[in-house]
């Protein structure tokens, strides 16, 4: 028996392919410094380098997914204002704007947070 398959279908199956081959590509691309480490490194200070890669992975993460909800959830809420008393239109538009810088300001900082994390230099503490 011959299949009758969608060429549609089976173009955007290799659209998802294409995308998620991509997308690991970088991710092994990002990961290659990794395998140049040198093993003369004290194993504490190691510890803490991986340590510090988590948090502040883990930082901003959680700091865009919760600042992406909180961003669609006030245009919504926007949106439905809006609709709702089309004269109060600007005065929630201005509101909204106001909102959305703050909750993106949040998200920088969470990113300045992550940097500085990630760029602290731990070999200059020889306590550690």
């Amino acid at each position: 028996m011959k299949e009758n398959i969608n060429p549609l279908r089976r173009t955007k199956m290799s659209k998802t392919m294409k995308s998620f081959g991509l997308a690991l590509f970088f991710v092994v691309l990002a990961c290659a410094p990794l395998l140049a480490q040198n093993a003369a490194g004290s194993a504490a200070k190691l510890s803490l380098f991986k340590l510090s890669l988590i948090l502040g992975a883990a930082v901003i993460t959680l700091a865009v997914f919760i600042g992406a909800f909180c961003q669609a959830k006030a245009i919504s809420a926007a949106c439905e204002g809006i609709s709702r008393n089309p004269l109060g239109g600007p005065h929630i538009r201005f509101l909204l704007i106001f909102g959305l810088v703050l909750i993106e300001t949040l998200v920088i900082y969470a990113l300045l947070i992550t940097i500085i994390i990630l760029m602290v230099q731990w070999n200059k503490y020889p306590g550690v």
